[in-house]
């Protein structure tokens, strides 16, 4: 394939959502508990007037020029840091546990005063949470896994009790399940999401997201897919693509057919294991990230439409606890018949 020839843009148009019902739970579950919280980690809408700390988690995974310009883009045009970590390796945790020890305030009865800091820990699926959690555990207080951790979106369902990571002052965290947006406008943007693992797999169809893969790989003009899978030229084409991945594999169907799905699942895997090397799939360009996160600023028709949807989901947020209460109240009646 002649990189000229390979596609300028991917064109997708299928809208992705995913808000099940223990999200819905999780997130009202999360509101709840935000008044015993100094700070939130990790997931913005969430916050509200919080102190906050944006944690890049598996940034092993990322470019390597990702976390100089996000860095900088972030306090330049929102005085806001943000810290980049590989949680499995504890890079950057005692950074995050010397942070949170600053935000320790007085608590407890007038003879029993002591400093502690409580934090909640947000975000969406799989971005390592409760690695991080496990992390600073572990940096902080020199003991084991607190938290279940897994590929599979969705594993912590209920948002926990407090976790010690540090003695003094006393640092307390709450893990929360992955909660996603309730609507993701843009496709493209959906099938980002689906591809680092935050979206389970079937609902964008893997051979889509292997396809998006396929699409950014060329982009970036890595061909290094070819000695990995022993295939003899580029292709930008998933039909051509995924049978050679197939055959490398030997994903094959009853009658030999190739298992293009099994090949998908198997791509999809090797880039989220950093396989394929390190990618960043936004534009990180200086420009780009200015645009974004002065968007809200200077767009005023964005900023009445996030409003309208904050208004929209808080009240669907509270019609759920309506219908809890109605369910309780129908179930204490039961028992007592």
């Amino acid at each position: 394939m002649n990189p000229l020839h390979a596609r300028n843009a991917f064109v997708y148009d299928k809208i992705i959502n995913w808000f099940p019902g223990h999200m819905a739970k999780g997130l009202r579950l999360i509101t709840e508990k935000l008044n015993a919280v100094q700070v939130v980690i990790e997931f913005e809408p969430i916050a509200q007037k919080k102190d906050r700390l944006i944690v890049y988690n598996k940034s092993d995974l990322a470019h390597p020029d990702t976390e100089a310009v996000i860095t900088k883009a972030f306090k330049e045009f929102k005085g806001q840091d943000v810290v980049f970590t590989n949680a499995n390796e504890d890079t950057n945790i005692k950074g995050i546990i010397k942070y949170l020890a600053t935000k320790a305030k007085v608590s407890g009865t007038a003879s029993e005063k002591e400093l502690t800091t409580t934090v909640m820990v947000v975000g969406m699926p799989n971005v390592g949470k409760s690695s991080l959690i496990n992390s600073l555990r572990r940096i902080g207080v020199k003991k084991g896994k607190a938290a279940p951790t897994g590929a599979i979106p969705g594993i912590t369902r209920t948002v926990a009790g407090t976790i010690k990571v540090l003695d003094s002052p006393k640092v307390y965290l709450i893990d929360t399940p992955g909660v996603m947006i309730p609507h993701i406008p843009d496709p493209i943007s959906a099938i980002k999401v689906a591809l680092t693992g935050a979206i389970s797999d079937h609902l964008s169809d893997e051979e889509v997201i292997a396809d998006y893969l396929l699409f950014q790989l060329n982009q970036a003009q890595d061909y290094s897919y070819l000695k990995l899978y022993n295939i003899k030229e580029p292709t930008d084409d998933i039909r051509v693509f995924l049978p050679q991945v197939a055959k490398y594999i030997g994903a094959l169907k009853k009658g030999g057919e190739y298992n293009l799905t099994a090949a998908a699942q198997f791509l999809i895997k090797q880039y989220r294991l950093g396989k394929l090397g390190r990618f960043t799939l936004d534009d990180i360009q200086p420009e780009s990230l200015a645009r974004f996160l002065t968007k809200e600023i200077e767009d005023p028709v964005s900023r009445r439409q996030q409003k309208k949807a904050n208004k929209i989901e808080d009240r669907r947020l509270k019609r759920l606890q309506q219908l809890r209460k109605a369910e309780e109240a129908e179930s204490n009646i039961e028992s007592k018949l």
